[in-house]
């Protein structure tokens, strides 16, 4: 495979990509295609790594209405709404559900997802429906399982033993909500227990911590903390924090030090913490999302995920990253130019490092696999202000995805 005319990450020249085996074999202007390679024309348009969503909810997606909206749009009728929807699981509805939600996000680039799985169900059925999916999608994306405690650990009945019963059936990240705990003792004890947990089985973490606007909720120094004196660093990931939107500076200022020291990640869900956030103020009103720019330019990975897709949290939701980047620029004022063209790297590098996909087999560059994306704009900027189509979504060397430039005609 030849893919010619190509824009790599921003770049103002143009380069073709020789495709081998699967991998990227060489890098270059003008190569010459050999007699058994298929010519991709990419048209001018910017090659990116490909899209990850690090953060999202599939056994959940699809779900909105069912059995009612949430009308109100805060967080907790969103659980007590899906508490009443997972009654009525089957591993045939969860597999059916993410499936097609996998098929829309593959057609916008996607390659990389993670997803929590709520675990607090006797009979794990959304688990052993997205284990099922884990192996049925891997030709076209690859996916991580996080058991997730959607209504807590200890807070909910034998708890601890089911998160046990997930991570030994295949689950690949442990889970935690500890701000969701009954009380701040239980938050703290849940943490130790679901480290110690990953710890055990050799699993990532990845938890919804402080996902509220309450300055008071402190729970990711905890995990930080745990994250340094285990050793577990990168492997650990604090999803939300939205309650860092509310901690005051000279907290935060100490706090940053830590988070540094640590190496935990960050995934912060804009469409969705926005949506979420702030429900409970009148004037003014929080924005309802951690401090992105801030840990951004202190030099921790901060990821930019969906969360939620069209169930009891989100009524939208279309499986693109470039709407989580798009909202994420302007909430977190992340708005100069330099900025907004090297945003996408909160939903393709920064997101992979998150998942701890080896450095080796993620990337344009010579020698790694040939995964890659071709949006229809010469770069970043360009395709976030149109929402650029993916051109060719290209996994392995095989092209899994393609969408025809758009073409609009005026009568005026």
């Amino acid at each position: 495979m030849l893919i010619r005319n190509v824009h790599i990450e921003n770049s103002p020249d143009s380069s073709d990509i020789r495709v081998e085996n699967g991998l990227i074999a060489g890098i270059g202007p003008n190569l010459v295609p050999q007699a058994s390679d298929t010519v991709i024309d990419g048209r001018g348009g910017v090659a990116l790594p490909p899209f990850v969503d690090p953060h999202v909810h599939l056994d959940a997606a699809l779900t909105a209405g069912e059995p009612e909206w949430n009308e109100t749009g805060t967080l907790f009728d969103g659980i007590r709404i899906w508490s009443e929807r997972k009654k009525s699981l089957s591993v045939e509805d969860v597999k059916a559900r993410a499936r097609r939600t996998l098929e829309m996000m593959a057609s916008h680039g996607i390659q990389y997802v993670r997803t929590h799985v709520d675990v607090t169900d006797p009979d794990l059925t959304a688990l052993h429906a997205m284990l099922e999916v884990r192996d049925e999608v891997e030709p076209f994306m690859s996916l991580q399982i996080v058991a997730f405690p959607q209504e807590g650990i200890l807070s909910f009945p034998d708890g601890k033993s089911l998160m046990e019963r997930a991570v030994r059936e295949g689950a690949d990240v442990v889970g935690g909500i500890p701000h969701f705990e009954f009380n701040r003792d239980y938050g703290v004890e849940s943490l130790r227990f679901l480290v110690d947990l990953a710890e055990r089985y050799g699993r990532l973490v990845d938890v919804h911590c402080d996902e509220i606007d309450d300055p008071s909720s402190r729970n990711l120094e905890v995990l930080a903390t745990l994250a340094l004196e285990t050793g577990l660093g990168s492997k650990v990931t604090a999803s939300h924090t939205t309650a860092m939107g509310s901690y005051n500076d000279a907290y935060t200022y100490k706090l940053f030090r830590l988070l540094k020291m640590s190496r935990v990640n960050f995934v912060s869900n804009p469409l969705v913490n926005m949506h979420l956030g702030g429900r409970f103020d009148t004037y003014p009103k929080r924005r309802g999302l951690t401090r992105v720019k801030e840990l951004s330019e202190a030099g921790v990975n901060v990821a930019f995920g969906e969360d939620d897709i069209r169930d009891p949290w989100s009524p939208l939701g279309a499986g693109n990253m470039l709407d989580a980047v798009h909202m994420g620029v302007y909430a977190a004022q992340l708005m100069g130019y330099g900025q907004i063209m090297d945003s996408y790297r909160y939903a393709t590098v920064n997101g992979a490092k998150a998942l701890n996909v080896p450095e080796n087999e993620y990337g344009i560059a010579v020698g790694r696999p040939a995964s890659l994306i071709v949006l229809d704009a010469p770069d970043f900027y360009n395709a976030l202000n149109e929402h650029a189509e993916v051109l060719y979504s290209i996994r392995r060397g095989r092209v899994i995805a393609e969408t025809a430039p758009r073409s609009t005609t005026l009568h005026l």
